[in-house]
């Protein structure tokens, strides 16, 4: 499974949400972005991205998924504290 094929299931499947996901084999590390986090905990977060790829966990195509969930409002400070 490629990068691009996970950022489609996870941008499909999160309303509004921009993805950036990187692969090295069956292990996929993504940034995610969405207003859909407003107010929700870190594992409610990765719980909903996780349902977007669910299938392709199980399947194998997907053997780690690394998590980066954040609102807009705390990726834009993340990205000025780097």
């Amino acid at each position: 499974m490629e990068a691009s094929e996970v950022k489609k299931c996870i941008e499909d499947g999160i309303p509004g949400a921009e993805a950036t996901v990187t692969a090295d084999g069956t292990k996929f590390t993504a940034i995610v972005v969405s207003t859909e986090f407003e107010g929700k905990t870190m594992i409610a977060e990765h719980k909903m991205v996780y349902a977007t790829v669910d299938e392709h966990i199980k399947s194998g195509a997907i053997h780690a998924l690394n998590i980066k969930a954040y609102t807009p409002e705390e990726w834009a400070a993340e990205k000025s504290a780097s």
